[in-house]
C-alpha cells in the first residue's frame, strides 16, 4: 500500500512540475514592470516552458527571497537597474544564502547602466571582477556590427562558442553561426575551479568607458583586453546551485534576438541569439545537465543478496550505479563525454581500491555503470564512494558504508590445499612413518641369547 501511495505521489509531482528539475518559481528583479515589454519574447518563452514568473522592483515591499527559512523562489533574474543600492532584501549575504539554499541566479548587465553595489560585492565573493567604475563597454574595431554600431563599435558580432568544455558542448556550440553582443560589460574571472567562461571577447577587444577615458586609450588604464575579458560566464557551486553572468542584457531583448548583423566586409546574416539564450537560461535553471542516481547495488559475485552490510576480506564484489540525465523535460541515459570516466573508490581512511566504472546496460532512461574487484586483506569499516564533479553537470556524490570482517577459524583453507605446505606435510609424514617403523622394529626384534660364563662350547 505504501509503495502505491509513493508511486502516486511521484506521478503527480511529475505532472505538475515545470520543465526545470529544480522548480518553476522565477523572480525577475527590474526597475519597473513596464520594462518587461522589451523582453516579452524571452519571458514568453519562459512562461511557455512552465515557469511562474513574478516581477518585482529591487526595493519593493513584497520582495523577499526567504520565508521562515525556506526559499520563496527557485530562480532569480537580475535585469539592469538604475538603482545603486538594491535594498535590505537583496544584500550580498542574502544572495549568498540563496545560492547556498540551491537557488539559481541569472545576472545580466549593460554598459548603459551601472551595476549596483550589492551585485558587485556578490561577484567579488565569487571571485569575479568588474571595472572600477562598475560599467564600461567592450569595444572592438574589427568584430563590430556595421549595421547598428558603425561609429561606436560597441555591438560585437562574434562566432558562437567553439571551445566549451565537455558536458553541454552540444547545446552551446552552434557551428557556422554568430552572436550579436550589444553594449556588453566585460568581467574577469579568478582562478577558482568552479568558474567557467562560455563566451570570451576577441583578441582585438578592450573595455572602454567614454565617460572616464579619453579617445586615445592608454593600455595601462584598461581594465582588461582580449581574452582577459569574459562576456558570458557560469559558476556551479558545490551544492550544484548555478550562477550565470551575462555581460549583455540586450541579448535578451526582442530587438536583438532576431536583428540582422554584419561584420566589416561580410554579408548580412541573422545571429543565433535566441538559440544561445534559450540554452543558457535552460542550463542556469536546471533544464539541462542535471544528473540523478536511480539505484545503487553492491553484492558478492554470484550471490543474490543485494547491498549487504557485512562482507569478508578477500572476496569478489560487484558494484553498479544507475545514472540518468535531465534534458528538456525528459530523463535520458547519461552518456559520458569522450575521454571522461566515473570512478569508484573503496576506502577506509584512504582508498584501498579505485576502479573505473564501465557502462554495461543502457535503458530508455538510464545508464548502468559497473565494476568488479576483490576486497582487500584488511578488516574494518569501508565506504563505496562515487564522487563525480564536472563543469556543466550537477555533482554525483554517493557513499555506502559496509563492514568488512576477518576470516573465521573454520574458513581458512586446510593445509593440504596449500601447495606450499606440501614439503612440510611430507616431512611430518616421513617423521611419523619413521617413528612407527622404528618402534615396530624395536618391539618385534628378538634379542640374541648369550652363553653363560664358564660354559663349554659344544662341538
Amino acid at each position: 500500500m505504501r509503495s502505491l501511495v509513493s508511486l502516486g505521489l511521484l506521478l503527480f509531482t511529475t505532472l505538475v512540475s515545470a520543465v526545470s528539475s529544480a522548480g518553476n518559481r522565477l523572480l525577475v528583479v527590474l526597475d519597473t514592470v513596464e520594462e518587461k515589454d522589451a523582453y516579452s519574447s524571452f519571458f514568453g518563452d519562459l512562461a511557455e516552458r512552465g515557469y511562474e514568473i513574478t516581477y518585482e522592483s529591487p526595493k519593493g515591499d513584497a520582495l523577499s527571497l526567504f520565508e521562515l527559512g525556506e526559499r520563496n523562489y527557485d530562480h532569480l533574474i537580475f535585469l539592469p537597474t538604475k538603482i545603486k543600492g538594491l535594498g535590505p532584501n537583496l544584500t550580498p549575504n542574502i544572495l549568498l544564502d540563496f545560492i547556498n539554499a540551491k537557488g539559481n541566479i541569472l545576472l545580466t548587465m549593460s554598459s548603459t547602466h551601472s551595476v549596483p553595489t550589492s551585485l558587485v560585492s556578490l561577484l567579488a565573493e565569487l571571485d569575479i571582477s568588474l571595472p572600477a567604475e562598475r560599467t564600461g563597454s567592450v569595444v572592438d574595431h574589427f568584430y563590430y556590427d556595421t549595421v547598428s554600431a558603425a561609429d561606436s563599435h560597441d555591438v560585437l558580432v562574434l562566432d558562437s562558442p567553439q571551445n566549451v568544455r565537455p558536458g553541454l558542448k552540444q547545446y552551446f556550440e552552434i557551428p557556422g553561426s554568430v552572436l550579436s553582443v550589444p553594449h556588453a560589460v566585460g568581467h574577469s574571472l579568478g582562478s577558482g575551479p568552479l568558474l567557467t567562461p562560455i563566451l570570451r571577447a576577441p583578441a582585438t577587444a578592450y573595455s572602454y568607458n567614454p565617460k572616464e577615458q579619453a579617445e586615445a586609450v592608454d593600455p595601462e588604464d584598461l581594465f582588461g583586453a582580449g581574452q582577459q575579458l569574459a562576456l558570458v560566464s557560469v559558476m556551479q557551486a558545490l551544492n550544484s546551485a548555478r550562477f550565470t553572468i551575462l555581460g549583455s542584457a540586450e541579448m535578451l531583448q526582442n530587438k536583438w534576438l532576431e536583428a540582422k548583423v554584419s561584420r566589416p566586409e561580410e554579408k548580412v546574416q541573422y545571429p543565433s541569439n535566441k538559440e544561445f539564450i534559450t540554452s543558457l537560461s535552460a542550463w542556469t535553471f536546471k533544464e539541462l545537465g542535471v544528473l540523478r542516481v536511480n539505484n545503487i547495488e553492491h553484492k558478492l559475485q554470484g550471490d543474490d543478496k543485494i547491498n549487504p552490510d557485512l562482507y569478508r576480506i578477500k572476496t569478489d564484489v560487484a558494484y553498479s550505479i544507475s545514472i540518468s540525465e535531465y534534458v528538456w523535460r525528459n530523463w535520458v541515459p547519461f552518456n559520458l563525454p569522450q575521454g571522461d570516466s566515473i570512478q569508484l573508490e573503496f576506502s577506509m581512511l584512504s582508498p584501498f581500491e579505485r576502479r573505473d566504472l564501465v557502462p554495461t546496460t543502457v535503458t530508455n532512461r538510464a545508464t548502468v555503470f559497473t565494476t568488479n574487484f576483490t576486497l582487500p586483506d584488511q578488516h574494518g569499516i569501508f565506504n563505496f564512494k562515487v564522487n563525480y564533479k564536472r563543469p556543466f553537470l550537477t555533482s554525483v556524490e554517493e557513499k555506502n558504508t559496509v563492514s568488512v570482517r576477518h576470516m573465521a577459524h573454520d574458513e581458512w583453507p586446510r593445509s593440504y590445499v596449500i601447495s606450499g605446505a606440501w614439503p612440510w606435510l611430507s616431512g611430518i609424514g616421513a617423521t611419523v612413518t619413521g617413528f612407527v617403523a622404528f618402534s615396530a622394529l624395536w618391539m618385534y626384534s628378538k634379542p640374541v641369547k648369550q652363553a653363560p660364563a664358564g660354559a663349554k662350547k659344544i662341538q
